[in-house]
């Protein structure tokens, strides 16, 4: 071991002359610890939420999207929807509608959204686990057209699944008709019996309904069009889709559709949202570095604590030959290593509390009662943010006692000519 850290580590171990320091130390070693340890959890119980939201996102997203590079719908005469199908790890290929709408029941209105959406929906693992009454559903049977809306479109709209006879009506705007302002006469008009509801991300929730894709064709006029077909990847209900499949699948896709189409992956789908979680996460992370930065002033305080009481020491060191530089090597990493047993230990105390609350679920939402989709607090340990953190601490560590190591011996130089 080089001489500045053995001594730097004898005097971390070793008995001070005075024990105030001895306290001060391990005050200093706690409060990294503590600032380390809130890292750890906070950044984690973020990427739970995340986890989640990503999840229920997925439940109804598509893995790959494809709508059209120039205007709104995509003719599915001239549509290679075959040839996709044919993808190896493609499962499913599903042409859809989705339009702005208008939502009434009763003296109740609600602007929204209405996605078409075909019969074999139903045969996607994932979307069948949203439907919150019954995991069976359909669109269309025996000439009856089903809407599902979300829970909460379904509160706005005051519907209530298990009345009989709980219906919409929808309000399509009609093609090319901008001059009139009548509702009967811009607008074409149908109705959906309701008898299932789904809940997801609550702003999908609050927006969308699910309908024949079929019935919303017929009533906008889009006879052979669609706005969108979308492609499910390895239908199994998790998000366990490949990344690497994902890209491969996607690049073949655009090499059979060629130019004037969009093909979008989840994240693309949703890239503000998550450009917003980065962001939030981004936002987290600088708060507590900041915290972590007001516990090292502990650290400075023990440091120049313990340079004046080594002064004896300092003096013997340059008697026999040591130099400043040694010296201040010899605080420095006494102060790197204050904060790196701090850290260290905040990391394991942080890590056992994740996988604790991840698989036993000690800190709960609520009263428990159920008014949430997750009873406790979500949480997920990325060895990202573990690296990140302790790379913070090394670097504020590093820093910080670079920097007193600095200013002391310089002082106490000055102090030492003066006296002479």
């Amino acid at each position: 071991m080089k001489l500045p850290g053995f001594i730097a580590q004898r005097y971390l171990l070793a008995k001070k002359s005075h024990n105030l320091i001895n306290i001060v130390t391990w005050i200093s070693i706690i409060s990294v610890c503590v600032a380390t340890f809130a890292m750890i959890f906070v950044l984690s119980v973020f990427n739970g939420f995340n986890v989640v939201i990503s999840d229920m996102i997925h439940q109804l997203s598509p893995d790959l999207n494809i709508s059209a590079e120039k205007g709104k719908t995509i003719r599915l005469e001239d549509f290679p929807v075959e040839k996709i199908k044919d993808i190896k790890g493609v499962d499913f290929v599903f042409p859809t509608i989705t339009e702005d709408v208008l939502f009434k029941n009763s003296n109740k209105q609600q602007i929204g959204q209405v996605k078409g959406i075909p019969n074999d929906y139903n045969k996607i693992t994932r979307v069948r686990g949203i439907i919150l009454n019954d995991s069976t559903f359909t669109v269309s049977s025996d000439n009856i057209n089903f809407g599902i809306p979300g829970a909460g479109m379904a509160y706005f709209l005051g519907i209530n699944v298990y009345q009989p006879y709980s219906s919409i009506q929808v309000y399509v705007p009609k093609r090319g008709n901008a001059s009139s302002f009548s509702l009967e006469n811009s607008f074409s008009s149908s109705k959906l019996l309701v008898t299932k509801v789904f809940t997801t991300q609550q702003e999908i929730d609050e927006r969308l309904v699910l309908a024949p894709v079929e019935w919303l064709s017929n009533l906008m006029g889009y006879q052979g069009l669609a706005t969108d077909v979308e492609v499910f990847i390895n239908d199994n209900g998790q998000r366990t889709t490949d990344n690497r499949q994902l890209k491969r699948i996607k690049k073949e896709i655009k090499e059979i559709l060629g130019e004037g189409y969009k093909v979008h992956d989840q994240y693309e789908q949703q890239e503000t949202l998550y450009k917003m979680m980065r962001s939030e996460k981004l936002a987290v992370y600088l708060i507590l570095t900041f915290i972590l930065i007001m516990a090292t002033f502990n650290v400075i305080g023990t440091l120049s604590m313990l340079i004046i009481d080594k002064r004896k020491d300092i003096t013997l060191l340059k008697a026999i030959g040591g130099d400043n530089s040694l010296v201040k090597k010899i605080f420095v990493n006494e102060g790197l290593l204050i904060s790196v047993v701090g850290g260290i230990l905040g990391l394991l105390l942080g890590i056992a509390a994740v996988l604790l609350q991840q698989h036993f679920g000690i800190i709960r939402l609520g009263n428990g009662e159920g008014n949430y989709i997750i009873e406790a607090y979500p949480v997920a340990l990325e060895l990202a943010d573990v690296a990140l953190v302790f790379i913070t601490i090394t670097i504020i560590g590093s820093l910080a006692a670079f920097f007193t190591a600095n200013k002391s011996i310089e002082k106490m130089e000055d102090v030492s000519l003066n006296a002479r």
